[in-house]
């Protein structure tokens, strides 16, 4: 079960003017299940993404990017389930164009207006044929208010569907936000299995929009880590339909501008923290706050140094406040002058070292107090300066192996 992560309320998600989606079931993998969903955007929408840094990336990430460096006017997103089209060679990236093709076809646009997407096992071929035939039934089921059934149509090992939404008011006009996305396992984005969809119909300077989807990236999605890998095929794609009715935002000092972003990154955070919560196996959700660095660079790279050691992370699950593991990986993280007399660690309300030592009144039932709850902070002072930095993780259990070693079955 999900850590702390509440139901999906399809009412709660506000339908973004400009944006209908549209889900099938198309039998990608498995029967009965949805595995296929088209996002319809209205002529004039704009669109950035950010994407995996993984060399071995997927085709349809590097079919994506051909398509956005194009700059021909982005008009729907494929997407499916059960298939990454990754390490799949020529051929696969034929067949994510083909699925451009076909879908174009049917919207009577041109093939590089459509971007696609897969998420699923890899090193196997895309059943292209499947995709087409069910792109009919897709574009059927096109509405607006359909975001709930997108984020379950967009699921692989995810136990629920992940979604959030938000409402804020420029120049008097309603301006909505609305997301999705998926991941449960092989996450750690760096981008830039992790997909993330986000639109709003703020209208925005379409200049801007690639920097703004790198910042939204980079203080959510990339702040997150369930187990370390990098996905061949992480993406995460930002729309902004300019259907709100309120003049452009062209400058990101304005007050009305910092609302608007300010609203979008928490949409992203809240997407972020839903694939923690919904990690493989987890149980905790965990928050590793690094502060006193030189520069965020270093507070973050000793905050991943903790979320990806497999010892803190099963001492975690075991609620073994067998914090060691914690300074170990603090002296791992690749600070060649960290003077360790000045490591502070706290976690939430107990100050466990104080000097690089044990703090003379940690007891360890405090600490196992705290190790047993289902949300856990764990703060780092580094005492070398003021910058600080958090990335959040989940710990690791037995059934992380389980479902990881029967993915394919």
């Amino acid at each position: 079960m999900p850590v702390n992560l509440p139901p999906l309320d399809p009412a709660q998600l506000h339908p973004v003017a400009g944006v209908r989606w549209g889900v099938t079931e198309a039998g990608v993998r498995k029967a009965n299940r949805k595995d296929l969903s088209v996002m319809l955007l209205d002529e004039g929408a704009s669109v950035a993404g950010v994407f995996t840094r993984n060399r071995y990336c997927a085709a349809p990430v590097q079919v994506c990017r051909e398509h956005l460096q194009s700059h021909s006017g982005v008009r729907a997103l494929v997407i499916n389930t059960g298939n990454a089209n990754a390490g799949t060679g020529a051929s696969g990236l034929a067949h994510a164009r083909q699925t451009c093709a076909a879908l174009a076809d049917l919207l009577q646009c041109a093939s590089g207006q459509i971007l696609p997407f897969s998420t699923g096992v890899i090193m196997e071929p895309l059943p292209v044929d499947r995709i087409v035939a069910g792109l009919p039934a897709a574009l059927a089921d096109a509405h607006a208010d359909n975001w709930a059934r997108a984020a379950e149509g967009i699921m692989t090992t995810d136990t629920v569907p992940k979604a959030a939404s938000m409402q804020v008011e420029i120049e008097g006009q309603r301006v909505n936000i609305t997301g999705i996305s998926k991941g449960a396992g092989m996450i750690r984005p760096n981008m830039a299995t992790m997909l993330g969809f986000v639109a709003t119909d703020a209208a925005i300077d379409p200049d801007l929009l690639p920097a703004l989807a790198r910042e939204l990236a980079d203080g959510s999605f990339n702040r997150i880590t369930i187990d370390g890998d990098t996905s061949t095929n992480d993406s995460f794609v930002l729309v902004a339909t300019h259907q709100a009715g309120h003049a452009p935002i062209r400058d990101w000092a304005e007050p009305r501008a910092q609302t608007l972003k300010a609203a979008l990154m928490q949409v992203a955070r809240t997407l972020a923290h839903a694939i923690v919560r919904d990690g493989e196996g987890a149980t905790k959700f965990i928050t590793i706050a690094v502060e006193g660095g030189r520069h965020a660079d270093e507070c973050r790279q000793v905050a991943y140094a903790i979320a990806h050691s497999p010892l803190v992370k099963t001492a975690m699950y075991a609620s073994d406040p067998n914090l060691g593991r914690i300074l170990a990986a603090v002296g791992y993280a690749g600070i060649e002058d960290l003077d360790q007399t000045l490591i502070e660690l706290h976690l939430d309300d107990v100050h466990v070292v104080t000097g690089g030592g044990r703090h003379p009144h940690y007891r360890e039932e405090d600490g196992q107090r705290v190790m047993k709850q289902s949300e856990i902070t764990v703060r780092v002072h580094l005492g070398r300066g003021q910058a600080c930095d958090t990335v959040w993780t989940c710990d690791l259990s037995h059934d992380y192996v389980t479902i990881n070693a029967d993915y394919r079955s």
